[in-house]
């Protein structure tokens, strides 16, 4: 039996001004993640390496169980150097704020956000509250403490 897609609630914050913007949605059938465009009032330019928090003009109830991830459009990131500088963000199904995205430029040039771009997308994940338990000793493993780079190139 297949599982449950959760349903996700929007409130549009400023419905007279932003009816224009889309809604998240799914660009195609078999997309992972919907499209998420930005609520800019006038152009903004991130210059390279600047941080800029965009808003959607929306809102969310994410059911709890679930969290909402934000993620970099592939598109933007490797044409424009353009990511999410906390990536993957997270929204919890608590959080009943703007959601906003924090876009960074990593390119060489500046690059402008108009009014309805898709900047972002987002992404629906079950999540688990884990039981945490205080022990002695760790069982041992193949790799053990081996971090960064341990298995070579």
């Amino acid at each position: 039996m297949e599982p449950k897609s959760p349903t996700i609630e929007f409130l549009r914050l400023r419905p007279d001004q932003d009816s224009d913007i889309q809604l998240p949605r799914y660009m195609t059938p078999l997309c992972a993640g919907m499209d998420i465009c930005a609520a800019v009032e006038d152009q903004i330019v991130l210059e390279s390496k600047d941080i800029t928090l965009i808003p959607t003009g929306f809102a969310m109830a994410v059911p709890e169980g679930f969290e909402a991830q934000i993620r970099p459009r592939s598109g933007l990131a490797v044409k424009h150097g353009i990511g999410i500088i906390n990536s993957p963000g997270t929204i919890d199904s608590d959080y009943r704020g703007e959601v906003k995205v924090a876009l960074i430029n990593l390119g060489k040039v500046s690059f402008t956000v108009n009014r309805g771009d898709r900047i972002a997308q987002m992404i629906i994940k079950r999540v688990y509250h884990a039981k945490l338990t205080v022990v002695e000793k760790l069982n041992e493993t193949d790799r053990n403490a081996g971090g960064f780079g341990h298995t070579g190139v």
